[in-house]
């Protein structure tokens, strides 16, 4: 079941702002803890609400002291390099929500033309009569990219059909080897030269025989 999503707006019930004061306290303070434990870092937290006389202070009064000392110890640039109010965070929100809207409807346009452009194919390469002159300026962009698009595809099949495969002329190393210093062969009992094969010493008497199979 999909969670409800949260209205972001004060309750004014008390009965149930206090729960919520509650149940919200009680999240945070257990994502301190994973926050702190998982990740090895140091983090204090001191809540005041109207519920309690006393502020809520985490981990301890020990723990949270450490952490502030270690905070002004540092300069006031380093204290205000990440530091954000909720104004600021608001605002940041609201800049990626915008981002992230213009993307959308660009890529709606882009969809809503490309659309139109299969439509207008089908009907015998002719625009609805309706369009306005952005519509027709979006649909031209579109017809010209997609035709760049195509004849690049076309150049590239084309490249491919027409190389002829690359054949090595290299010779073998071993054959190489063999031919430049000579080479016996241990099961064959022949020696190979240049141009002249060596016999075995049996009843040839060691004759031997050139390469053109002459003796």
């Amino acid at each position: 079941m999909t969670r409800k999503k949260v209205k972001l707006t004060y309750i004014t019930n008390d009965a149930a702002r206090k729960a919520t004061f509650k149940k919200r306290k009680k999240g945070l303070m257990k994502k301190l803890t994973e926050l702190t434990t998982l990740c090895g870092i140091e983090a204090c937290a001191i809540i005041f609400s109207p519920f309690n006389s006393q502020p809520d202070l985490w981990p301890s009064i020990v723990g949270l002291e450490r952490v502030l000392a270690k905070f002004k110890s540092l300069s006031e640039m380093e204290q205000c390099n990440k530091m954000v109010n909720q104004e600021t965070f608001l605002r940041d929100r609201i800049a990626k929500a915008t981002d992230q809207l213009k993307k959308l409807q660009r890529e709606n346009r882009e969809k809503e033309i490309t659309r139109l452009m299969f439509e207008s194919l089908v009907a015998g390469a002719t625009p609805p009569r309706d369009l306005n002159i952005i519509d027709l300026y979006d649909l031209v962009w579109l017809v010209d990219e997609t035709m760049t698009d195509v004849c690049k595809r076309i150049e590239l099949l084309t490249t491919t059909m027409t190389e002829p495969p690359v054949v090595s002329a290299v010779e073998p190393s071993w054959f190489m080897e063999m031919m430049s210093h000579g080479a016996y062969d241990d099961q064959m009992g022949f020696k190979i030269w240049d141009d002249v094969i060596q016999l075995p010493n049996d009843d040839n008497h060691g004759a031997f025989w050139s390469n053109n199979g002459s003796p």
